[in-house]
């Protein structure tokens, strides 16, 4: 059965560039970005893995670690860090799963059979403190991924997680956010003792907590 959000994610044990990754113990209450590759040597992967590479300080300060995914033997991956750095200009500086048996993306769901039966798809997994999947989304081949945006979708999550609220359309850091409907305006008054502006009575926005 596929992974669905709030679902525990699957602990596994698989080789990296940077040893043996056992996930829970690597986890080790960190929220993690775990992202997929089809295979080594792929043009668009490269510029994706050059970008987390260049993002890690932004990660790193939100107390994230990144955990990329390719399915080829260890052996295979030296000689693709270094077309990145060369390529990228910049030198990778989080694991990279060999995971050329297939397990992790397995477990995972990465492998879909009308994309290809045997390479994974690229997709992308937010999993929080917990080992609870808070976001997945799979991309065409064609596409680079967004990973600005997935540090904004991560803001929001961890913005949320500490306070009431939601946070609306195309929403950065240190704009106003959404008081939940389920906090009452009683409730609300204690919450934000500055006030909100109610829009609706199911909209409530107010400056962010945090």
């Amino acid at each position: 059965m596929a992974l669905q959000l709030g679902d525990t994610v699957p602990d596994f044990t698989q080789e990296s560039t940077d040893g043996p990754v056992h996930l829970y113990d690597w986890a080790a209450g960190s929220w993690v970005v775990l992202f997929s590759h089809p295979k080594n040597f792929t043009p668009v992967c490269t510029t994706e893995l050059g970008a987390v590479a260049k993002l890690k300080p932004e990660f790193d300060r939100r107390g994230v670690k990144v955990l990329g995914l390719s399915v080829d033997a260890p052996g295979n991956h030296a000689g693709w860090v270094a077309d990145i750095e060369e390529t990228q200009g910049v030198r990778l500086n989080f694991p990279l799963l060999a995971d050329h048996d297939r397990k992790v993306a397995t477990l995972y769901g990465m492998i879909h059979p009308n994309a290809s039966d045997t390479m994974t798809v690229r997709s992308v997994f937010i999993i929080d403190p917990k080992l609870k999947l808070r976001l997945s989304l799979t991309y065409p081949a064609s596409t680079g991924r967004n990973f600005d945006e997935l540090i904004r979708v991560i803001d929001s999550l961890q913005l949320t997680d500490g306070h009431k609220v939601a946070t609306p359309v195309n929403w950065k850091p240190g704009e106003d956010v959404i008081i939940v409907p389920s906090v009452s305006d009683a409730q609300a008054r204690e919450m934000f003792p500055a006030g909100w502006t109610e829009v609706k009575p199911y909209l409530r926005t107010v400056k962010s907590p945090a």
